[in-house]
């Protein structure tokens, strides 16, 4: 089978979490060729891979959204009919517009995708939505916010799309959009695995985000909403992580008997023999991660300070690569601004080696999905402290009846007091710590291995063949 794997703003351009879980399931699956359909925000990162492609990845096809922005007028004869106009006005307005329609004019037909954007009607349009619902708002910083939203997403689906058997989105929003009109290409089936809700991690980005004009946010909302309803539209199968995912999938559309939840699964012998660390007066903490927004590291380090006054021989190690080079520069300053000693910043590391060091592990996500660094920290018998986000809860309590205990704390996210106070008893209570580690170790063991995860996907992949064939649309 040729299956095309699209991914937005991961594999293969960062390390760890998302990228990190393709790269293994490419390896795992080496009895299918993969095509990847890589979206990434900057062109000044096209061919710069953190990987060696494995052997079964046979093309690798690279969109970068900003080039959209650089895209210049040209005039176009064509005319668009009424249908078009409305589908058109249903896009512009974040609506629920005829996907295929957009394929027909942008795909097909090579319309220019700025010459919609550039017509008298696209000014009605936008004139209609300023007066309804943007009174208060200049007409100009309106006109920019939908030129910057709609661009990039005609600018995509004028891309070549690479032939496959398959295509399986990991994620809605762009990557969910180029799935299905690979399907519209090429009449066959295409599935959604979302690792965490795209929508609902978009919408806290966006709250929380300095580049969004306030008066906006609300359109941006929408907008990704729009893409994701898109995606599950059509998708002829649609996964998640967890249980509760799958409810939220639902609850926003999705069809329930397209609906199904795979556990991820690590490669537990890689880590379960991984001695613990020797006793030498230091409590280490290990934050595994990208240090972005997203993982709110701020707030772990606003946490670990308030520890600092109880606990001094507590050392804490966030270890990972600068996804957000702002944000990274704002991390290693509130440290200083704080004067905080015994923070270390070592970068990516090789986790295998790294987590020696490590008595217990934390991770103050404002969003999470299945982190993998919370199963391998508890493969490798250390105990976690994190946010309820995701299915973080179930991974540190366990689900209900099996028997095994927590494997760390679950306190809520962006919240100092309970973040600090958690580490504080697993750095003042050894024997505990160790009993927790040990839980951990068992979980994974029973219900988190890689080869079982493989195993289901694989079934999935036939399951999408089957269903389609069955279906109308071949």
């Amino acid at each position: 089978m040729r299956i095309c794997v699209i991914l937005e703003g991961s594999y293969p351009y960062v390390t760890g979490g998302v990228s990190s879980w393709m790269h293994q399931y490419i390896q795992a699956m080496s009895q299918h060729e993969f095509v990847i359909w890589a979206i990434g925000a900057n062109s000044e990162d096209r061919g710069k891979y953190k990987y060696t492609l494995p052997d079964n990845v046979v093309e690798v096809k690279e969109i970068f959204l900003n080039d959209a922005l650089s895209l210049r007028f040209r005039s176009s004869k064509y005319k668009f009919t009424e249908k078009e106009r409305a589908e058109l006005c249903e896009f512009i307005r974040c609506g629920n517009p005829d996907w295929d329609t957009l394929f027909r004019i942008y795909h097909d037909k090579g319309v220019s995708p700025i010459a919609f954007l550039m017509s008298e009607r696209f000014l009605e349009i936008l004139t209609e939505i300023c007066r309804e619902e943007y009174p208060y708002a200049a007409f100009s910083d309106l006109f920019h916010t939908v030129r910057s939203m709609m661009l990039p997403v005609l600018y995509t689906i004028q891309s070549e799309v690479p032939k496959a058997d398959v295509y399986h989105a990991i994620a809605t929003g762009y990557a969910g959009i180029l799935a299905r009109l690979g399907s519209y290409k090429y009449n066959v089936p295409y599935m959604i695995s979302e690792h965490g809700i795209y929508t609902r991690e978009r919408e806290e980005e966006i709250i929380r985000a300095k580049w969004v004009l306030p008066a906006f946010k609300r359109f941006w909302v929408k907008f990704f909403y729009m893409l994701s309803a898109g995606a599950y539209a059509k998708a002829t199968m649609i996964t998640s992580l967890f249980e509760r995912a799958r409810l939220l999938q639902i609850d926003m559309g999705c069809e329930p008997s397209k609906c199904r939840y795979i556990v991820n699964g690590i490669h537990y012998d890689r880590f379960c023999d991984i001695p613990y660390k020797k006793p030498d007066g230091w409590v280490d903490i290990g934050a595994v991660l990208r240090i972005a927004p997203i993982k709110d590291v701020k707030t772990m380090i606003y946490a670990f300070a308030d520890l600092k006054t109880r606990v001094p021989n507590a050392r804490l190690h966030i270890c990972g690569p600068e996804d957000d080079k702002d944000y990274a520069r704002e991390c290693y300053d509130l440290v200083k601004q704080l004067k905080i000693s015994d923070v270390l910043f070592p970068g990516t590391v090789n986790v295998l080696e790294k987590m020696e060091e490590f008595d217990f592990t934390i991770l103050t996500s404002i969003s999470e999905g299945m982190p993998l660094s919370v199963l391998e920290s508890f493969a490798a018998g250390r105990p976690c402290v994190t946010t309820d986000v995701g299915c973080c809860k179930e991974l540190i309590g366990g689900m209900s009846g099996d028997g095994l205990g927590p494997a760390g704390l679950c306190v809520p996210p962006i919240h100092r007091e309970a973040i600090s106070g958690a580490m504080e008893y697993l750095c003042t209570h050894p024997e505990e710590r160790y009993r927790m580690g040990l839980a951990g170790k068992e979980r994974v063991k029973r219900y988190y291995l890689h080869k079982d995860m493989i195993r289901n996907y694989q079934d999935t992949y036939e399951e999408v063949m089957r269903r389609w064939q069955a279906s109308d649309s071949v």
